[in-house]
């Protein structure tokens, strides 16, 4: 019976520790790989070797596919958005924390690679690693670009670095863009309300002095021409300003 309690007991704590852990795991896309001078397969046996040997405790890796997947559906986000404000996007389809951009390069017994990566919080760079080897074979060159990587990924700190500064210029760069469209809205329409005015203005204004001369000068006919007037007026200084 107290061996049973006991057994019962460790796994209410693995059921109530299971979500505790499993909110500290971040989540990292492969956003993109790429490759000069080396064979196109190196790019699925890079993504590969990360998915081996990546700390599935601190990290969920989420393949260059499976992000291209979920990025499908924005209608924000383009594929040249690899660093920058723009990542915020990648962040609200994926829910990826962190994204990793790969280059590998290969010209004869020559190889080099740079691994990045960015928080997409905020679109800023977090930790980058290049190196170039003059005399080594692919394989090789794959290995050291994987550890590098993995290296870059144990060493973000579990809290990040504070960007509240980058994160609240990017989020006022945000509203500065949509305010500026607003703007340009408001002018076009009132550019054209005072186009509409003036002419109508004049319209009237004329007719009104028309009236009045032909009409052995009738009171009212000088204050449909006087009317028109202030249309006019109007619509002159909304096209000023």
């Amino acid at each position: 019976m107290t061996r049973s309690l006991g057994a019962l007991g460790a796994l209410a704590l693995l059921v109530l520790c299971a979500p505790a852990a499993a909110e500290t795991k971040r989540m990292v896309g492969i956003l993109d790989v790429r490759v000069v001078g080396v064979s196109e397969d190196l790019r699925a046996k890079f993504e590969q070797q990360l998915e081996k040997q990546i700390d599935t405790n601190q990290y969920w890796l989420a393949s260059r596919a499976a992000m291209r997947e979920r990025l499908k559906f924005s209608t924000r986000w383009i594929d040249g958005c690899l660093v920058g404000d723009c990542l915020v996007e990648v962040r609200t389809q994926t829910q990826a924390q962190l994204v990793l951009l790969a280059a590998l390069e290969g010209s004869g017994t020559s190889f080099g690679y740079v691994v990045t990566v960015i928080r997409t919080d905020t679109g800023h760079v977090l930790a980058q690693k290049a190196e170039r080897c003059d005399v080594c074979t692919v394989n090789e060159a794959m290995t050291e670009a994987t550890l590098a990587t993995l290296q870059l990924l144990n060493d973000v700190p579990a809290q990040l670095p504070d960007d509240h500064p980058a994160r609240e210029a990017a989020e006022l760069r945000g509203k500065l863009a949509v305010e500026t469209r607003r703007a340009a809205s408001a002018t076009r329409q009132s550019s054209r309300t005072g186009k509409l005015l003036a002419f109508t203005g004049v319209l009237v204004a004329a007719g009104g002095a028309a009236a009045y001369f032909g009409l052995d000068r009738p009171a009212w006919a000088m204050g449909i021409a006087g009317a028109g007037g202030g249309m006019a007026a109007g619509g002159v200084i909304l096209l000023a300003f």
